[in-house]
């Protein structure tokens, strides 16, 4: 018997743009996106790393104007949704009113993972727009799954159409991410996701260990681009999916040719598991930390692990990029760097 449909988020262009400092043009998205759109994707996803207008000195400039993006995707995609991500207080009702003019289709609305309330008037326009509208609830390992289901059910109160959870610290192991899932798969009336971040090397895994759990909708990237180590691979994923007898309707073929002959080319480096990123796994910290944490190391001379280890004790999340040289200002004083 066939199992059950798998929903593939593919978030190329907007996790993976931690990855090329933000630098995709309008001609590179829209070739990306026209390219995962044939391939049977099911909501491509396009915006700054950070969320919409996320274009700041805190989380890095945009090469080119968002809204260009999201324009030139939404010029290309014919069968998938197009999406884009926002968190409130760095994106707004009004920047999401635009991107739907520009074509999105699709909101994930993203808080910490205890503080989905910020998010419920987010919801609840984008309902009344006539969007997709998807609570994300980040930074999943600080939370007990009871919490998570908690903090699901305000989402879900507010009209979400499913809930997703992100390891945005690449942080679990596979046994935590069943716990997580399988708790909001039966705790809720609406779909579960998953998107897991491969700074340990268990991205893959995780992800099977969601859609196992109860999970259809699975987030994942070309190559892997993304922040810290990268995301799951989607053509990788794509292969597995297929063995295990997942049906997403995806084009294997099509898909590793857009990942080596579109993707690669523009990619900065190889989506590599170096030191730094493990050590965010190891340590439980967001994952878009990590060229911020690079920079205030050479500022301060200091080992970026050091860092990580201290930000990962002071349990920092999403949104706190500027304490991030104040924790190493503090460590070079200790350590009279």
């Amino acid at each position: 018997m066939e199992k059950r449909k798998i929903n593939i988020v593919d978030t190329t262009l907007r996790d993976g743009s931690h990855a090329v400092s933000h630098s995709f043009s309008p001609e590179q998205a829209a070739k990306i996106a026209g390219g995962l759109d044939k391939t049977g994707v099911d909501i491509i996803e396009c915006a700054h790393g950070d969320g919409i207008t996320g274009s700041t000195i805190n989380y890095g400039f945009s090469k080119y104007n968002e809204m260009d993006l999201i324009k030139s995707v939404s010029g290309v995609v014919k069968n998938a949704k197009q999406a884009i991500l926002l968190i409130p207080g760095i994106g707004t009702i009004e920047d999401m009113e635009e991107a739907y003019e520009n074509g999105a289709r699709v909101v994930r609305v993203a808080t910490h993972c205890t503080e989905a309330d910020v998010g419920i008037q987010h919801i609840k326009a984008a309902k009344k727009m006539g969007m997709m509208a998807v609570g994300f609830l980040m930074m999943v390992h600080m939370a007990e799954p009871e919490k998570l289901l908690e903090q699901a059910k305000i989402f879900e109160a507010a009209g979400a159409d499913y809930i997703n959870l992100a390891d945005s610290s690449g942080y679990l192991l596979p046994q935590d991410v069943t716990s997580r899932v399988g708790t909001l798969a039966e705790g809720l009336n609406i779909p579960v996701g998953f998107h897991a971040h491969n700074n340990l090397s268990l991205a893959v895994a995780n992800s099977i260990a969601a859609v196992e759990a109860g999970a259809t909708y699975i987030d994942a990237t070309c190559r892997g681009l993304g922040a810290g180590a990268g995301n799951t691979q989607l053509e990788v994923l794509a292969a597995v999916f297929d063995r295990l007898g997942y049906n997403t309707g995806l084009d294997m073929y099509g898909l590793q040719d857009i990942a080596e002959e579109i993707v690669e080319p523009i990619m900065h480096r190889p989506q590599v598991i170096k030191t730094a990123p493990l050590m965010l796994g190891y340590a439980g910290v967001y994952s878009s930390f990590l060229l911020h944490t690079y920079r205030a190391a050479e500022k301060f001379g200091l080992n970026p692990r050091d860092i990580l280890v201290e930000l990962g004790k002071r349990r920092m999340v999403g949104g706190q990029e500027d304490m991030i040289v104040d924790v190493a200002y503090q460590l070079a004083k200790e350590k009279g760097v």
